[in-house]
């Protein structure tokens, strides 16, 4: 086993680094910024892929599924925080994107010792979420080997569910597993091995890509605005007001009115003002169009 995590790419030495302990911040800052720019450069060749994956998401989205994000330390952390940031900006319910992390929710804060090392775990986790065929579930370990990720992919299989696998390595037992595997490898970490660093850089823009390319797709947003976020606080409700006046040109007397005979529902508010409908033909047209603005208005 030791000699397997030896070969990985993300537990090599990298040559670029290997006297950063002698150099100033500004100096061991610019090595690192010169590292974090491979990233981008790696995904740009893997958006095909990450678009396949993104399309299986969408369908699930469109037929009732949901999609889990599953992943141990660092990787569970940023399926965690890509999860928790749909509600409030696509207005979805909790449910519907989902991040689970070896030895749950106190592992967000706290390593918990020996849980990322059981593929029962894994699978257990997968089966208290009642997975279903309907579902997308994305395995996420820079090693592509992570146990627990193993085996809540292979359990998800075997229930019938769409598996994606997301690591940054080639050739790892994560290949074998679902429909489709992403290997984001963006060489050695600047610290070796840190894999929190490039290789969590490339999973939480990967992840980005999903969730929004996913949101856009079932009318989530118009134009480029987050048409259906959930104004849940001051912040929030200030950009659902700033976001139709952009979408409508209207005066702050048509926003505030149509923004409260909305209760409160951006979408609506915006077809009330640019189609001249109340709340309840605008609701009706959204409804028509699936949810999404643009074919509304039309």
């Amino acid at each position: 086993m030791n000699d397997i995590l030896a070969n990985l790419m993300t537990e090599q030495p990298n040559d670029k680094t290997t006297d950063i302990d002698s150099l100033s911040s500004a100096e061991i800052m610019q090595l690192i910024n010169n590292e974090d720019r491979l990233v981008a450069e790696c995904i740009q060749g893997l958006i095909p892929q990450i678009a396949r994956a993104a399309d299986y998401i969408v369908y699930a989205f469109r037929t009732g599924g949901r999609l889990f994000y599953v992943g141990a330390g660092t990787s569970g952390r940023i399926g965690i925080l890509d999860a928790s940031e749909c509600p409030p900006t696509y207005g979805t319910p909790p449910s519907m994107v989902q991040g689970l992390i070896a030895g749950g929710f106190r592992a967000v804060k706290d390593p918990v010792e020996g849980a990322e090392d059981s593929l029962e775990l894994g699978a257990q986790d997968i089966d208290e979420c009642v997975v279903t065929d309907k579902d997308v579930v994305v395995g996420i370990a820079a090693s592509g080997r992570t146990p627990y990720v193993l085996g809540a992919m292979k359990r998800a299989g075997e229930l019938g569910a769409v598996v994606i696998g997301l690591c940054n390595n080639t050739g790892t037992p994560m290949a074998g597993v679902g429909k489709l595997t992403i290997e984001a490898v963006v060489g050695p970490e600047v610290v070796m091995g840190s894999t929190r660093m490039k290789s969590g850089t490339a999973q939480k823009m990967i992840l980005n890509m999903l969730t929004t390319t996913a949101m856009i797709r079932i009318g989530k947003v118009y134009r480029n605005l987050m048409v259906d976020l959930n104004p849940s606080n001051e912040k929030l409700v200030y950009r659902a007001k700033r976001i139709i006046e952009l979408a409508t040109h209207a005066s702050e007397e048509q926003i505030e009115a149509a923004f409260t005979l909305a209760e409160g529902h951006v979408k609506t508010a915006i077809i009330m003002i640019l189609s001249d409908v109340d709340a309840g033909e605008a609701r009706r047209r959204l409804a028509k169009a699936d949810g999404f603005v643009r074919e509304a208005l039309q």
